[in-house]
């Protein structure tokens, strides 16, 4: 292992292939495991054999950490070429995609650091392992969705047998919190279902809603600016915004509802199950505006019985919950396709993955392909929003890591 370490660090230049792909590639067909960490090499050189013991905050320094950490900022095109030929190899042999490292830093995070940027090959190279391990996984489960779980949570040991029997790369997590036990729509952890989300005591302030015990972040006014982009998506024809018919799924703080309104559109369909964002709306007034319909309980309830009744139909749909999953939004895909009109717009807050930039990119193309399993397509549009992001000192946890945010437009094609 120390072997591969070693080589791993670039120790001569240039890196050429006679050198270091042949050497990398005799090293793993000795057997030498494509995914260990540096605390489990120690381990082994002390003879220990209990690793939870020598397990310490930070562990996961795999061998495409040190390769990624050990990049030279100034290689040369035909060194990177060797270096992306030797990430293929890794992967071929199972390399896992997304550890965290001793810095709690991912692959993606330290090829950034070395100079690639997100459409280098060696950043979207590992982008394609994420979405491959997705896609296999929900193969191997029957086509359930898999999630990945908070490294710190998760032995490795467990990762590499799963690895070594997949022959590939790793499980992709959903939501905007890829380093947690499950990836969730607005990434927040208050609750691991929504039942019992909706069984929790909120509180709204100035500038955020939040739950009152825990202090989780449901929704904060730093997202004003991407749900005014996300009200102008839904209407396709902006000339004609008050014969449309939209829908929102979650209102929260009301921010793309109120925007929403403003376009003054026929008919304003809101979805909301929480009874303290209820009871906010009737105190607001939201019941008694005269194109808007309020639709109490969770959307799998209030919308299969719209799609059942057969008579209402939209032209924007916007999705925004909290406490949901990916594989709750995979669901609403089944539900949307059938409300939405064929001209229609569809979109939603999008954090999937948003606490690393390599788990965003991951998702923003998972969803590009399931999408076009309905005959859809999403487009996005980049925003630079590092600038509106709050220092989170107020919430329990940040639930928003990119300083860039991919705005989708699905529509069909």
């Amino acid at each position: 292992m120390s072997d591969l370490h070693h080589l791993l660090t670039f120790p001569t230049r240039p890196i050429i292939s006679d050198v270091y792909e042949t050497q990398l590639a005799h090293l793993l067909k000795s057997g030498i495991p494509s995914t260990y960490t540096l605390e489990q090499v120690a381990a082994f050189e002390q003879g220990k054999e209990d690793e939870e013991e020598n397990d310490s905050e930070g562990s996961n320094t795999t061998p495409l950490h040190i390769l990624a950490r050990s990049l030279p900022k100034d290689a040369t095109k035909e060194e990177l070429d060797v270096v992306l030929n030797m990430m293929n190899t890794l992967f071929e042999y199972g390399a896992g995609w997304n550890f965290l490292d001793y810095e709690n830093k991912s692959i993606g995070d330290l090829l950034l650091e070395a100079g690639q940027n997100r459409n280098s090959p060696l950043y979207q190279r590992v982008v394609e392992a994420g979405v491959s391990a997705e896609l296999l996984l929900r193969k191997v489960n029957g086509g359930d969705v898999e999630f990945l779980d908070d490294l710190d949570e998760v032995e490795i040991e467990d990762e590499q047998e799963e690895q070594t029997k997949l022959t590939d790369d790793t499980k992709i997590p959903v939501d905007n919190n890829i380093n947690n036990s499950e990836v969730h729509i607005d990434s927040d952890l208050t609750a691991s279902d929504p039942n019992t989300y909706l069984n929790t005591k909120l509180e709204y302030t100035d500038d955020k809603l939040i739950t009152k015990d825990n202090k989780d972040g449901v929704m904060m006014d730093w997202e004003d600016g991407i749900m005014k982009l996300a009200a102008d998506t839904l209407f396709p024809d902006p000339q004609n915004s008050n014969t449309a018919t939209v829908l929102n799924i979650g209102f929260g703080m009301g921010i793309i509802d109120s925007y929403i309104q403003e376009k003054n559109p026929a008919h304003h369909y809101i979805c909301e199950a929480h009874p303290d964002v209820l009871s906010k709306m009737r105190k607001d007034g939201w019941y008694e505006k005269s194109n808007v319909t309020v639709l109490e309980g969770k959307w799998q309830d209030t919308l299969n019985k719209l799609l059942d009744d057969g008579t209402v139909f939209f032209d924007g749909i916007y999705y925004d919950t909290f406490s949901e999953h990916y594989e709750d939004m995979l669901d609403l895909y089944d539900v949307m396709v059938g409300l939405i009109k064929p001209e229609g717009v569809f979109s939603f807050f999008n954090g999937l993955g948003a606490d690393r930039p390599i788990c965003y990119d991951v998702y923003k193309r998972i969803v590009e392909m399931d999408v076009n399993n309905y005959g859809m397509k999403c487009e996005y549009t980049t925003v630079q929003i590092g600038k509106q992001l709050p220092d989170w000192s107020d919430v329990k946890r940040s639930y928003y890591n990119c300083d860039y945010y991919y705005h989708p437009r699905i529509s069909f094609m």
